[in-house]
């Protein structure tokens, strides 16, 4: 198993510190969330709070993900980085495989495309996204960005994209995977016929053996059987090193946890002001001496 973690509402002056704290102690990535705007009224609900409201405010920082791993992998050698996760669809595929393939190539390939389908409507009507067609043109902007990622002349005709042969340079020379989130039956089978991983979350232990079993089912359908599945998570029911083992098993490949409130339940991690970086530094260190030694 390898371990992640995750660096939401983390201040940016705080990851270039942490990063290389989490490479040198075993973490083998290091995972960053994705927000443009900061809407002050939405109509949206958040579909993970029992109200409907975030949990997060106009102050919680979030930086953009391709700047902020670029910064961070020019200072570390061998940690990886993901996205937990980059609402796609609200971009073009063009620039997003610009971005994404320049930080690849740079970064030694460093780097894997978690990617997730949004829920805020109101952002993406800021930023000009159609909110309701946001699955399929998420499913053919893959398919563009790995045309793309091959540096060769190549073509797309399409629903949403369509353009003469053209090439991005420079081209990938190793594949970037790519790992989707979202736990409905239209997020697995995407999983399934596109995918090379799956970021599932807020599911029990039992919950994420069930989908995975499901996924591999539907690799079966769509001829890709066998097809290598990383599972990116942390579950709900899983406080200590028993339980991390269990996911293990039933295939969770990455672990995915936010130490710094494990160790001081004090800490208002959601506050940028509040989160004292040696705090933070200190629990990176604990989880490695806990946890991933123990692996």
């Amino acid at each position: 198993m390898r371990f992640c973690a995750i660096s939401a509402f983390v201040h940016p002056n705080h990851l270039l510190e942490l990063a290389p704290v989490a490479e040198e102690h075993g973490w083998d990535t290091l995972a960053i969330s994705d927000h443009v705007l900061h809407p002050e009224t939405i109509e949206s609900r958040y579909p993970y709070g029992e109200d409907g409201s975030r949990m997060w405010d106009e102050k919680t920082p979030w930086p953009d993900v391709w700047v902020a791993t670029g910064m961070m992998a020019a200072i570390t050698k061998k940690l990886r980085f993901f996205q937990s996760v980059y609402v796609l669809p609200m971009r073009d595929p063009f620039h997003v495989a610009k971005a994404i393939g320049t930080v690849a190539v740079m970064s030694n390939y460093r780097i894997s495309l978690g990617l997730g389908l949004g829920w805020m409507r109101d952002e993406f009507e800021l930023l000009g996204r159609p909110f309701e067609q946001r699955g399929a043109r998420t499913d053919e902007m893959i398919d563009v960005m790995r045309k793309l990622w091959t540096g060769e002349y190549v073509e797309h005709h399409g629903r949403f994209y369509d353009f003469p042969r053209l090439s991005m340079s420079p081209g990938m020379e190793e594949d970037i995977p790519v790992i989707v989130g979202g736990i409905s039956d239209a997020a697995l089978r995407r999983v399934a016929r596109l995918g090379d991983g799956w970021a599932p979350a807020y599911l029990t232990i039992d919950q994420v053996a069930e989908k995975v079993a499901q996924i591999k089912r539907y690799q079966e359908e769509y001829d890709r059987s066998g097809h290598p599945l990383s599972v990116y998570t942390t579950c709900i029911d899983a406080t200590g090193l028993d339980d991390f083992r269990r996911m293990e098993e039933i295939g969770v490949t990455d672990l995915m946890a936010v130490p710094w409130t494990l160790y001081d339940e004090g800490l208002d991690w959601l506050d940028p002001t509040g989160s004292p970086l040696p705090k933070m530094i200190d629990s990176l260190k604990r989880f490695a001496d806990d946890i991933i030694a123990k692996f």
